[in-house]
């Protein structure tokens, strides 16, 4: 008969608690999602594109979906943390399970140190502090309180999340409202010329590189995944979780990107981006009411930390498998007998995020991000491949457009970045190797 202690045990054994359902998967997947690439991530493809950032907002949606479908059936026929580092070892080999892995790390540390920079960059726009030396200072203290309240457990982080989507929806909701006039007025002079470059060549580069930034944007879906041993009934929560997450997404950032775009223009947007990390604040200052700028602000600034929660809360996931299964320390696979967290993996992505942050260029961290996070999903469409015809829940051509649409944009951003990101694989596979031979 089983004793009092024995759920302790099996948490400090390495189990987690199912308490996140099918409305709060989405809310985790869509509180991955709104935030940095409507607040920021805009303002960067913009400058790199010009007003075609607006379609590359929709092949990037096109690219998510694929990966979205095959991180469904994946986690559904395989519902335990870790994401495709799980499925790379279960369906690949264990060298690609790892790479993924790694990969997942690097990528979305960088996502949440933009978010974390992001964040800074709409509070000081918020409360009108103009000393950008705060940025870097204020982005550290946001990755530390939401480290800490992650420490609290999964359920107490799910409210606080469904709390920050809803304000977040609301703000941009009436972002859209106030500024959809302006964008039918000035949008004939905005959306022109559509290319930054009137150089063929040259606009193919950019437009493919600014797809590349903006799927970034959509790939917090992958929070849902990492969530497989937390989720009620995973195979049905989770592709339902999924796909609805990215429907709203889409739609969302085409119509607000859409407006901002033909309301402002994307000299304004990529400008501030650089100046502030705050574009979208400033369009709205241009709508000339403050009732909307200041719910913008506030919008983006409860946006960026529900980021920065699901991004820490998804790669501390990720970091808890690696330790269990021992290509990183084993204590990183400790979790609370009190919260069910695993609490040194936490701490431990809080430190690492706070490390990025020390950069302060939301550019290149996001550009970073996007190579990693393209290659991180590529070995997710090809896990997805190998999945039998019961394990398929969609055709079986959706991975191979997924794989083919990944490798086909990573490569796209700033060649110093990918060779950076390539370096970064190396380096990994050889502390794989060195954890093994510790284990031994």
């Amino acid at each position: 008969m089983p004793t009092d202690s024995q759920p302790a045990r099996n948490q400090s054994q390495g189990q987690l608690r199912r308490d996140v359902g099918l409305f709060g998967a989405m809310m985790m997947g869509l509180g991955s999602i709104v935030g940095t690439g409507v607040f920021v991530s805009i303002g960067i493809a913009a400058g790199i594109t010009g007003p075609s950032v607006v379609f590359a907002i929709l092949i990037a949606a096109i690219v998510a979906t694929f990966n979205g479908l095959s991180s469904a059936q994946l986690a559904a026929a395989h519902p335990v943390s870790g994401g495709t580092y799980e499925y790379g070892y279960r369906w690949l080999t264990p060298s690609m399970g790892f790479t993924a892995g790694w990969m997942f790390l690097c990528a979305k540390s960088a996502s949440a140190a933009t978010a974390a920079l992001g964040f800074a960059g709409y509070a000081l726009q918020l409360f009108q502090v103009g000393q950008t030396d705060w940025t870097v200072p204020l982005a550290m203290g946001a990755v530390l309180v939401t480290t800490l309240l992650l420490l609290g457990g999964i359920r107490r982080s799910n409210w606080t999340n469904i709390a920050i989507v809803s304000t977040t929806l609301i703000a941009l909701v009436a972002f859209v409202l106030a500024g959809l006039p302006v964008a039918l007025e000035s949008g004939r002079v905005n959306m022109t010329p559509l290319f930054a470059s009137d150089q063929s060549t040259t606009a193919a580069s950019q437009f493919l590189e600014a797809c590349a930034l903006m799927f970034v944007a959509y790939t917090g879906y992958g929070r849902i995944a990492t969530l497989g041993e937390e989720v009620h009934n995973p195979r049905r929560t989770i592709p339902r979780a999924i796909i609805a997450t990215l429907l709203v997404s889409s739609l969302l950032y085409a119509i607000v990107g859409g407006v901002a775009v033909a309301a402002a223009g994307t000299d304004i947007l990529s400008g501030t981006t650089n100046r502030t990390t705050a574009p979208l604040q400033i369009v709205a200052n241009q709508l000339k009411s403050p009732l909307i700028a200041k719910l913008v602000a506030v919008g983006a600034v409860t946006a960026m930390l529900g980021v920065l929660l699901n991004l820490i809360l998804g790669l501390s996931r990720v970091v808890f498998a690696m330790g269990r299964r021992g290509d990183l320390p084993s204590k990183l696979s400790a979790v609370s007998t009190r919260s069910a967290t695993p609490y040194v993996a936490v701490l431990a992505v809080g430190i690492g995020v706070a490390t990025i942050t020390l950069i302060g260029d939301v550019r290149t961290t996001w550009s970073f991000s996007a190579f990693t996070v393209l290659v991180y999903y590529a070995f997710t469409n090809f896990a997805a491949t190998r999945l039998t015809s019961e394990e398929r829940l969609f055709s079986p051509i959706v991975p191979w457009l997924g794989l083919a649409s990944c490798l086909g944009l990573a490569f796209w951003v700033q060649p110093q970045i990918w060779i950076i990101g390539l370096a970064l694989i190396v380096v990994g596979l050889m502390l794989q190797r060195l954890m093994q031979w510790c284990n031994r």
